[in-house]
């Protein structure tokens, strides 16, 4: 084999990686398998990509599992969806399709997609879009491939020269045009990337514009001294700027994690005092206390060094974690502990709420995910808080952890590399 036709596997090795990656983005916490068949029949399916699982032998047991439905799905050339399988876990309860690859009838894969809940119409088109630019890829590369061949073959035989000049010919021009065809799918991809793009910059101004307006308006005339508001009224507008500010914390954090998902939230490393830090978080929640009894303290490693990490990511995160369980604790107590050890520094808060059943812990950092469908009624929020938190330790090169005892409380932690003082 020529070190031309190594290159050119090796590129496309790296495209499917890069693609299994990005559709794995769109599942919102599932999972993506790219098989190929370098005959063209459903036999020799192996697999050569896979993102959303956290070891290669995850995906090489799921890529097993899959197997035989693969095959017999690729004999179609519709999509095909299969019912959840207990084995692949909650990663595939919500769908799982599979993506038979091919390009002018003739088959080169299948792409599989497992996600844990059903998918909005926008993410199902983006993956669409990126199992039709798959098959192109593959077309591509066997046409290279095939060119390649040729032109050694020229090299090493010229009295055959001439007719597989026209053969290199022929194929030159089906390469041309499927460059033109992938250039369109992945104009496609990115128009359809733009206006996401677009609509979430776009809500963010429109929204927050007028938002921050009805805060400034309500709270000029609750400070204001205006005799002619009877107390009930002000109580009204209180509870409406309440409101209000917990809609613009909700909306800044979907910001944040489209932000992080884009990859455009950087670091920016600076020296922390945890103390102050802990502080200035315990005080940005006491109107979010409201009436609730409850007491919020430190309890720190002593001696407790000054560290250089993401200053303002590290308050957002503690901010969070203290909200959360301020939310789900009625009265009682919420602590934060921290060290700092071997470089990392370990931090939890601990709070004495209604905690969390064994079987929901492991969805806690769900997108929008609450722990039954009547908690909305009764506890504010979104779901948003600790998947931000989720992905802003990620974006640390952290971890989180969380051990929780229903109606006695739960204790969230993370753990991040810092420098130490």
């Amino acid at each position: 084999m020529s070190a031309e036709v190594v290159t050119k596997q090796q590129k496309l090795a790296s495209v499917l990686r890069a693609s299994a990656s990005r559709v794995a983005d769109q599942t919102e916490g599932g999972f993506a398998l790219v098989f190929a068949s370098t005959s063209g029949s459903t036999l020799d399916m192996r697999l050569r990509a896979a993102a959303g699982f956290k070891r290669a032998e995850e995906a090489q047991d799921a890529a097993q599992i899959l197997l035989p439905s693969v095959r017999e799905a690729s004999n179609s050339e519709d999509n095909h969806s299969l019912p959840s399988l207990p084995e692949l876990g909650e990663r595939a309860a919500g769908a799982l399709v599979i993506y038979p690859l091919r390009h002018e009838f003739a088959l080169h894969g299948a792409l599989v997609v497992g996600t844990p809940a059903t998918l909005a119409p926008q993410r199902r088109e983006m993956i669409n879009c990126m199992a039709e630019s798959m098959s192109l890829c593959f077309a591509h590369a066997q046409l290279e491939k095939e060119v390649a061949e040729l032109r050694e073959q020229m090299a090493d035989s010229s009295g055959a020269a001439n007719g597989n000049s026209e053969e290199v010919f022929r194929l030159s021009q089906e390469l041309f045009a499927q460059d033109i065809e992938l250039m369109r799918s992945n104009e496609k991809l990115g128009k359809i990337e733009r206006l996401k793009n677009d609509f979430i910059e776009k809500m963010s101004r429109e929204l927050r514009t007028p938002l921050n307006s009805i805060i400034e308006a309500i709270i000029s005339v609750v400070t204001g001294e205006n005799e002619s508001l009877s107390e009930g009224s002000k109580e009204t507008l209180r509870s409406a700027l309440d409101d209000g500010t917990a809609f613009l914390r909700t909306l800044q954090n979907i910001l944040d994690l489209w932000k992080i998902k884009q990859g455009e939230l950087p670091l920016e490393i600076q020296d922390v005092n945890f103390h102050e830090l802990g502080e200035e978080a315990i005080f940005n929640l006491q109107e979010a206390l409201g009436d609730k009894q409850i007491t919020i303290q430190q309890r720190l490693a002593d001696p407790m060094p000054r560290i250089r990490t993401d200053l303002t990511k590290l308050n957002q995160i503690l901010f969070l974690l203290l909200d959360n369980a301020a939310k789900f604790t009625h009265s009682g107590e919420i602590e934060i502990n921290a060290r700092v050890e071997d470089g990392r520094l370990y931090c939890g808060v601990r709070d004495t709420g209604i905690g969390i059943c064994p079987d929901d812990q492991q969805f806690i950092f769900d997108e929008f995910y609450q722990v039954d469908d009547s908690s909305s009624q009764s506890y504010r929020g979104a779901g948003l808080g600790l998947t931000l938190v989720r992905d802003l330790v990620t974006l640390l090169d952290g971890e989180m952890s969380i051990t929780s005892d229903v109606g006695r409380g739960t204790t969230v932690g993370f753990d991040i590399p810092v420098q130490t003082l």
